[in-house]
């Protein structure tokens, strides 16, 4: 178990994000250098000749933190299990490259990690400045989603399908992840919470990306109920992958 925060594992799933993968990468080395083990880049074929211009120029302006990895599972879930094999920190952070999850909240995730270093921290845009550039329509289905599944899992988070939380790294190694698509982002927090780890949640807003399009459309969001649904009745042994 990580009972105290020493450094924090960075992932940054990239397709193709170019100025707002800079400028992540910029604002997390400004505002948290002392407290980082590393930037994982994490890119796949689909993933740009820009955007790839962008990852090499960041490894080249900051080698001793940066480094891009290639993943081996498809989709941004497999991204995310690559940067958790090869994560070093004590805690590991999700993030975006598209600037939708704020670098500049990023020391406010990390405050938390140092005070409560057992849990899982989570960013909510609910409990934040909300939801800009955001489909009405997906809005409504996310606060009905949230309700739902914070009632199933007895518990009062309001934020359980935003990719913005940091996990202590023993769990990223230690849980048997099985999504690969968006919904990976979902059973990073039911899956601990199965496991009775705490989660503490702080806010955060939303603005919608910039650059890059979004391989996340709207009717694939139903694809949660699985994860969710699945993993409420899952033993403990189940979730950590052990056979009985």
């Amino acid at each position: 178990m990580s009972e105290t925060f020493q450094s924090l594992s960075v992932v940054l799933p990239t397709l193709g994000e170019t100025t707002s993968l800079t400028h992540t990468i910029d604002c997390l080395i400004r505002d948290l250098e002392p407290d980082l083990a590393q930037i994982l880049i994490i890119v796949c074929e689909r993933s740009t000749s820009d955007a790839m211009k962008h990852a090499e120029a960041a490894v080249a302006a900051y080698p001793h933190l940066v480094s891009i990895h290639w993943q081996d599972l498809p989709y941004f879930g497999g991204a995310v299990r690559k940067a958790f094999e090869v994560s070093t920190g004590s805690h590991t952070i999700l993030m975006a490259s598209d600037l939708e999850t704020r670098p500049e909240d990023a020391p406010v995730l990390v405050a938390a990690a140092k005070a409560h270093p057992e849990a899982v921290i989570t960013a909510s845009r609910w409990l934040g400045g909300g939801f800009k550039g955001y489909n009405p329509v997906k809005l409504i289905a996310n606060w009905l989603f949230q309700r739902i599944f914070a009632v199933l899992y007895w518990t009062d988070l309001s934020d359980m399908t935003f990719g913005y939380r940091i996990l202590p790294t023993h769990l990223t190694k230690t849980i048997q992840w099985e999504e690969l698509r968006h919904p990976f982002v979902l059973e990073t927090i039911v899956k601990p919470l199965r496991l009775g780890v705490k989660a503490v949640e702080v806010p955060t807003s939303w603005t919608a990306r910039v650059e890059g399009e979004s391989v996340n459309p709207f009717m694939r969001n139903f694809e949660y109920f699985r994860p969710g649904l699945r993993t409420r009745f899952m033993s403990r042994d189940a979730i950590l992958g052990k056979h009985t």
